[in-house]
């Protein structure tokens, strides 16, 4: 396992558009067609790393809270399926339908939408506002997998209700932690 650190993408910066197959409906999707009315949470994730297994129920609790607040969630694997089969677009429906997720869950197969978000790990967390302008970037909390802190949430959740109440978030930005993408040779 390894602890890979996000690389901290410029707070200003205007999401990247992409159009990318959700592998719970089997449908292109876009960025535009996803985004919320308040915020846009976009999360690089994947089925099989431990970090986001952790995370897993505290990111579906956050978004079912979230979402009747005009926030959005998207997921976006962009691991190399051939080389990691477990995160193949099939695998990927069963493990949105088997941890309930309330968002859809994107299959970015060239891996250029990773590289646009500067993602580096997996969970690599980003909150654009209604703008599509990044206000924060980074981990979801201070929990990780055998650290004893329980998952809570309370990073994203506090930078979610600051844009929520139009506030700005001074709480320093610490950068996620989280197994490397699995990047294609």
């Amino acid at each position: 396992m390894a602890n890979t650190p996000s690389n901290m993408l410029p707070l200003g910066t205007k999401a990247p558009n992409f159009e990318l197959l959700d592998t719970v409906s089997n449908q292109k999707v876009s960025l535009q067609q996803l985004k919320g009315k308040v915020a846009t949470v976009v999360m690089f994730i994947c089925n099989h790393c431990p970090f986001v297994i952790h995370i897993n129920p505290t990111l579906v609790a956050i978004a079912n809270q979230y979402k009747a607040k005009g926030v959005s969630f998207i997921a976006i694997s962009s691991n190399d399926a051939k080389n990691y089969p477990q995160d193949a677009p099939d695998k990927m429906t069963i493990h949105a339908k088997e941890n309930a997720y309330p968002f859809p869950y994107l299959y970015d197969e060239t891996q250029r939408i990773a590289k646009a978000y500067d993602a580096a790990c997996t969970p690599d967390l980003y909150v654009f506002n209604a703008d599509l302008n990044l206000v924060y970037r980074g981990q979801i909390d201070d929990s990780r997998p055998g650290n004893g802190i329980a998952a809570s949430g309370l990073d994203l959740s506090h930078a979610l209700d600051c844009v929520i109440d139009k506030t700005e978030n001074v709480k320093f930005q610490k950068p996620s932690i989280g197994c490397n993408i699995k990047w294609k040779n």
